[in-house]
């Protein structure tokens, strides 16, 4: 199993989360890569996005120009996308045995709407459900890095999300790191603050570790 440990991945479906600026975009690039040497069928996919409906909700959400937008809005947003991409693409795909991996999924709503935002948990979990049918991710990878450093990586031109200020995306942060340490079957998490090379090591590790001892689970739903 060492030397083969990413077959485990077919039929797996995984999140990428973390803070904006935490380096997930470089990662994911990395993975597919990875994935594409070994043979391995994955499907990647973007959240708010990854579908002709979602792209549209992306860019209500994502507009600087709607600032007046409430938070609870914001939440149902995002998980009317979500409902869309789990129904029209990552069902479809775990079905087939792929595997998939999503750019932020229900954990980014809990830190982002939740402990930033202000919304109960249980409410936004309540919710969840109902969009994704239960079809929780497998694992969650959060790229965790301090918040004066994924500032400074993110580009000038700010979409909504990304222009909330320093102390929004600190308490992002906290969110996040709070979901690991009360959830860490489901989450790993990995060191994004060092370079792309080191952090990439750890999320390879840090799979195969999580591969090797779930060699029997099936899909979480």
């Amino acid at each position: 199993m060492a030397d083969s440990w990413w077959n485990n991945l077919r039929g797996k479906f995984m999140a990428f989360e973390g803070p904006d600026g935490s380096g997930k975009s470089t990662q994911i690039a990395r993975l597919e890569k990875f994935c594409k040497d070994k043979n391995l069928k994955m499907l990647t996919v973007r959240e708010p996005g990854g579908t002709a409906i979602g792209e549209r909700v992306r860019n209500i959400l994502l507009d600087p120009s709607h600032g007046e937008m409430d938070v609870r809005c914001e939440m149902l947003l995002y998980m009317a996308s979500r409902a869309q991409l789990v129904k029209e693409r990552i069902e479809p795909a775990l079905r087939d045995g792929t595997f998939v991996l999503s750019d932020r999924f229900v954990a980014s709503t809990l830190a982002y709407q939740g402990t930033a935002g202000g919304l109960p948990p249980h409410e936004i979990r309540a919710v969840a459900e109902v969009a994704i049918g239960g079809r929780w991710p497998n694992l969650n990878v959060l790229f965790d890095v301090d918040t004066a450093i994924a500032m400074s990586r993110l580009n000038p031109l700010m979409d909504r999300m990304e222009g909330k200020g320093v102390e929004f995306h600190a308490r992002v942060r906290q969110g996040y790191l709070r979901q690991a340490q009360q959830n860490p079957k489901e989450f790993f998490v990995v060191d994004a603050g060092r370079s792309p090379d080191e952090v990439f090591l750890q999320l390879t590790g840090g799979l195969q570790e999580w591969c090797t001892n779930n060699v029997t689970c099936a899909p979480r739903k």
